[in-house]
């Protein structure tokens, strides 16, 4: 087995996590959708399903991650050893991957960033639909009370109304994922990190994968318009 086809065959799971991230948003926005639509009981039902795939979607993303993590290390290894351990690679990924799950505890799936960001979005929806129904303002939890002061729905960088909002879960600020990604990514080109472009913040290093959508924020922006129109 060469080194190329190796990186070939990461680049192919990677490109599955993509695929993998994309569905969990996409059962992000089912769910809050079931709020919206059904009763009580048969949405904590229907919820608890849509939880339990996006726990199966992150184990899969995590033990890809561990996988791929181990295949750098024991290449990176291999290329330092004589040519005959070539021969021997698949084996010893295969041990220390196995070596490396049995070490993992599936409770740690539900602080993946996108199974958190699943249950605020639930939570934030539930608790819109309460306050639709009457319910004050200040009986939301903070996280609403923060997107909800952001009246015009802007990103700093476009400073335009956002489109696709996500939030950066280590500052908590908002961005359109477009725009900060471009700028990430133009950053990780001239070899630079990326700052929040929120005047003030301290975080000077913004990465994609502390991004997280916002479907209820897309879902508001989206009821402001309508609103307009």
């Amino acid at each position: 087995m060469s080194l190329s086809a190796v990186h070939g065959n990461l680049s192919s799971l990677k490109s599955c996590q993509n695929d993998i991230n994309t569905g969990m948003d996409i059962v992000t926005d089912v769910a809050m959708d079931l709020v919206e639509t059904l009763d009580e009981v048969n949405e904590t039902n229907s919820l608890k399903e849509l939880e339990n795939m996006m726990l199966e979607c992150a184990k899969l993303d995590r033990d890809i991650n561990h996988f791929i993590d181990v295949v750098h290390q024991v290449t990176s290894d291999a290329t330092s050893q004589q040519p005959d351990a070539m021969f021997s690679l698949s084996e010893t990924v295969k041990r220390q991957f196995e070596n490396k799950l049995s070490q993992l505890s599936d409770s740690e799936l539900h602080r993946h960033r996108k199974v958190t960001a699943f249950k605020d979005s639930i939570r934030n929806s539930q608790g819109q639909a309460g306050q639709e129904s009457g319910a004050n303002l200040e009986e939301l939890d903070e996280d609403i009370a923060v997107t909800q002061s952001q009246s015009n729905f802007t990103c700093p960088l476009t400073t335009v109304e956002m489109v696709n909002p996500v939030k950066n879960w280590k500052c908590n600020h908002y961005y359109d994922k477009e725009a900060i990604v471009n700028l990430i990514r133009s950053r990780h080109d001239q070899r630079k990190k990326c700052r929040c472009p929120v005047v003030g913040c301290g975080n000077s290093d913004v990465k994609e994968s502390d991004l997280v959508p916002d479907q209820v924020l897309r879902r508001r922006i989206q009821a402001q318009k309508r609103n307009k129109t």
